[in-house]
């Protein structure tokens, strides 16, 4: 392909060896990265106006799968999650957490899955996705896609799923992309803005050869930022949802990126196969690689008071 990009990056900026890093979210207002570890149950922030020498570490005692800034709200203090159970409000001066609404209704859906990755939609309500638990073992299909309105109100949009991954929307916010990453795909719908409401379900790309779709960010472009777990690799999909692009890492388990001005900054995951001894050594770390294009801007949560 003529004009196929490769950007090909050698060398972490942070290597922190998350056993399962994700959820990188870029707070403009104070230069801050701030990124989970959902195995370790941990919230980091880099400051990167200091540099990797800034690293604080938030330890919890449930794992957090995605977090964003809530309108209105000092992130410096208080910040969404998407944990165990619901959606928290995080105080991240203490590490306490109130639960403002859960994903289910009963205990043993709360104790058999988990919040995994989401985002906020232009109109501020909040989406995410849950699976089993890690200590369920293989998952099964018992997750969800959860909207959850300004007035915390919950609205199932689709059961039944292994692993929901990334979600997000086109620069025009008509169109929902969604990850499923058990089926290799990224789903679109046509998206109603003032309601959330969904329609026109299609499969946008079908992913073949290594790796797993994990998470993805769009560009101003309207072109998608898919890692591939496994994959080593993060793939630049056009609008017309074909592959023009890849950046290539030294360790295989991609999980998340975002956009930082023009860099593309992803979250890893630990290697667990000993013969990949590369891959080993910088799995978990954060990478960043300028690729000349800026992502769409991060929506706040607008909670109704």
């Amino acid at each position: 392909m003529a004009n196929y990009k490769t950007w090909t990056v050698t060398e972490p900026y942070l290597n922190i060896h998350c056993s399962l890093g994700e959820g990188p979210y870029y707070e403009a207002s104070r230069n801050v990265l701030r990124f989970v570890d959902i195995i370790q149950k941990r919230v980091h922030t880099v400051d990167l106006s200091i540099g990797p020498s800034s690293l604080t570490t938030l330890q919890l005692d449930m794992p957090v799968g995605v977090t964003a800034d809530i309108e209105g709200v000092d992130s410096n203090k208080k910040i969404l999650i998407g944990a165990k159970r619901g959606l928290y409000l995080l105080d991240r001066a203490t590490g306490s957490y109130e639960l403002l609404k859960r994903y289910h209704d009963t205990e043993e859906n709360d104790e058999r899955l988990r919040g995994n990755d989401g985002a906020v939609d232009p109109q501020g309500r909040f989406w995410i996705g849950t699976m089993n638990d890690f200590w369920v073992g293989p998952p099964n299909p018992e997750g969800c896609i959860f909207r959850f309105n300004n007035d915390l109100s919950r609205h199932t949009l689709r059961t039944s799923l292994v692993i929901p991954n990334s979600i997000g929307w086109s620069p025009d916010h008509k169109t929902l992309y969604f990850t499923d990453t058990t089926a290799a795909r990224i789903i679109a719908f046509d998206y109603d803005d003032p309601t959330g409401d969904l329609s026109n379900e299609r499969v946008f790309w079908q992913h073949d050869g290594d790796g797993g779709p994990d998470g993805f960010k769009v560009d101003e472009e309207g072109y998608i930022w898919q890692a591939l777990y496994g994959g080593s690799r993060v793939l630049k999909i056009s609008p017309e949802g074909k592959v023009v692009g890849e950046v290539k890492y030294p360790t295989r388990a991609i999980t998340c990126p975002v956009f930082i001005g023009t860099e593309l900054w992803v979250t890893t995951a630990s290697e667990n196969d000993e013969n990949e001894v590369e891959s080993m050594k910088y799995g978990g770390a954060i990478f960043k690689v300028d690729v000349g294009v800026k992502g769409l801007p991060e929506f706040k949560f607008r909670m109704e008071k």
